[in-house]
């Protein structure tokens, strides 16, 4: 079998691949779709558009631990030979706080929605969908008579809720 797909790319310094693998995973259709309807789209003509300021929100959530300049660099490592704005930190700061908020939440209830219907064996436990963490971050109850009865446990090894 054979898949095909066609991409509609964008023109110039930010085309897909330039912006490394994250317009690949996140089409700038997608983007500009959201940015669309949220109503965050640019007003003029800049050095770092709104799209820009997805991806480069993006790219913070995958490097919390660095800088602004740092996440900028590793965002436009692929644009060698090409120029590209060299924002301040500043202006970085200033793109983020233009975009807001509004862009990431859409883009999320698009790109996280369920994968299988609520039914589907394995997808929820009790009244929760189920996840997979690596428990370092997770929260420990302790086995008590009174934690039982409000988490509801059956008895053997977990809770679940509504």
């Amino acid at each position: 079998m054979s898949v095909s797909r066609v991409f509609t790319v964008a023109a110039g310094q930010f085309a897909p691949g330039h912006l490394g693998e994250l317009t690949r995973v996140v089409p700038f259709e997608l983007v500009d779709a959201i940015l669309e309807e949220t109503r965050t789209v640019q007003r003029r003509l800049r050095d770092l558009p709104s799209r820009v300021g997805v991806y480069f929100l993006l790219a913070m959530c995958l490097f919390p631990e660095i800088s602004y300049r740092l996440v900028w660099q590793k965002l436009t490592a692929g644009l060698v030979g090409v120029p590209v704005a060299e924002p301040t930190a500043k202006a970085l700061r200033d793109l983020r706080r233009r975009v807001g908020s509004a862009p990431m939440r859409g883009l999320c209830e698009v790109l996280l929605g369920p994968l299988a219907q609520p039914r589907t064996p394995g997808v929820r436990f009790g009244g929760y969908r189920t996840v997979s963490f690596d428990g370092c971050s997770s929260i420990r109850v302790p086995d008590t008579d009174r934690n039982r009865a409000w988490l509801r446990s059956p008895g053997h090894d977990g809770y679940y809720g509504d």
